[in-house]
């Protein structure tokens, strides 16, 4: 674990240094109808040892409907290893989901609102549909390449329908940042 999570920190420091290196080309930002972006993002925690610690990863590809709208495919992999004096357990889990965001403005920096539906997997939680809203900002370094921040909040399906209030009351909170590119 503690060789994952050094390389996993010093890759997630590098990537943000080597986009702000390019210069923007113009004064033009972002997308138009009909591009495509791909972007990854990562997070990581551990104790102060790095005895335990977690590592996830992000990636996503998307279709621009207009110079606003973007459809896609989002898919997350987490990796949790814990230490402990009566615990010692690796865990991993994923999650797949279909996503569409409405990004607002035409300048470098573009908050955005939307949501997700998918589906939850893995040893540490239980397997579970589950739909999302979410809100971020990109903020754009040159005419294709963006910084990204994202919060979703995700809640989750159960098989009986009076229980989708307990679903969204138990939901979870998914921070990302990341580094995105539209081509």
């Amino acid at each position: 674990m503690n060789k994952i999570t050094t390389t996993a920190l010093l890759l997630t420091c590098a990537l943000p240094v080597l986009a702000v290196a390019q210069q923007p080309s113009s004064s033009n930002f972002g997308p138009s109808a009909g591009d495509r972006e791909f972007s990854i993002s990562g997070a990581g925690s551990s104790d102060r040892r790095f005895n335990s610690g977690t590592f996830g990863v992000t990636g996503e590809y998307g279709w621009y409907q207009s110079d606003h709208v973007v459809w896609g495919i989002r898919q997350s992999v987490n990796y949790a290893s814990i230490r402990g004096e009566s615990l010692k357990d690796d865990f991993w889990n994923g999650s797949t989901r279909g996503y569409g965001n409405y990004q607002f403005g035409t300048g470098a920096s573009r908050p955005f609102v939307g949501g997700s539906l998918g589906f939850i997997y893995g040893d540490g939680v239980k397997n579970s549909g589950f739909a999302g809203l979410e809100t971020g900002l990109k903020h754009y370094m040159n005419s294709t390449t963006y910084l990204l921040g994202r919060v979703e909040y995700q809640f989750f399906f159960s098989k009986e329908r009076s229980e989708f209030d307990e679903g969204f009351k138990d939901g979870a909170w998914a921070y990302t940042v990341g580094l995105g590119y539209n081509f």
